[in-house]
């Protein structure tokens, strides 16, 4: 992630949904024989555009989704969203995970893998069009999917970095 322009949300003043991405069970073979472990990966959001993702890792499931779930709170983000879809198209990639997003017209629905998927309907984006390239594991794909959503900008805040008005934006 990058930190220039990322905007942290504190996760105290709003109503947060939790998806589980992926269970991983990992064994560590010992001479008592093997002892299994787990690792969660979770995303949260509040489908409003702001939106975070945690690992937790535990000998039971359940602790460690909530491991997950309080580490998905210490890292949320606020993205832009326009009428429910992406401002522009973007593309995001973190380790061999590649993603592509796309604004998609009223009605669409989210078009796109289970991990990306998962990411984009927590941050409350209901139309898009989007493709994972590259790695199909779960970590790198939510991980490139929150990059391209951080590398949006809408219109207000290119109007508000470059100095000028909102209209002259449009109309160049």
């Amino acid at each position: 992630m990058s930190t220039a322009n990322v905007k942290r949300v504190k996760s105290s003043d709003i109503e947060l949904k939790e998806k589980v991405v992926s269970i991983n069970r990992v064994a560590k073979v010992t001479k008592g024989g093997r002892t299994f472990s787990f690792s969660a990966l979770i995303v949260v959001g509040d489908g409003n555009g702001v939106v975070g993702y945690g690992l937790g890792k535990a000998n039971e499931v359940t602790d460690a989704i909530s491991k997950g779930i309080d580490d998905a709170k210490k890292n949320l983000v606020k993205v832009p969203v326009l009428k429910g879809t992406v401002p522009h198209d973007q593309l995001g990639k973190y380790g061999g995970g590649r993603v592509y997003l796309q604004p998609a017209s009223h009605g669409t629905g989210v078009i796109a893998g289970g991990a990306m998927r998962a990411v984009l309907e927590s941050a409350g984006i209901t139309d898009v069009l989007a493709k994972s390239k590259g790695s199909s594991n779960p970590h790198n794909v939510v991980k490139a999917t929150i990059d391209a959503l951080l590398k949006m900008r809408d219109a207000f805040t290119i109007a508000q970095t470059r100095g000028i008005s909102l209209k002259k934006v449009f109309n160049g």
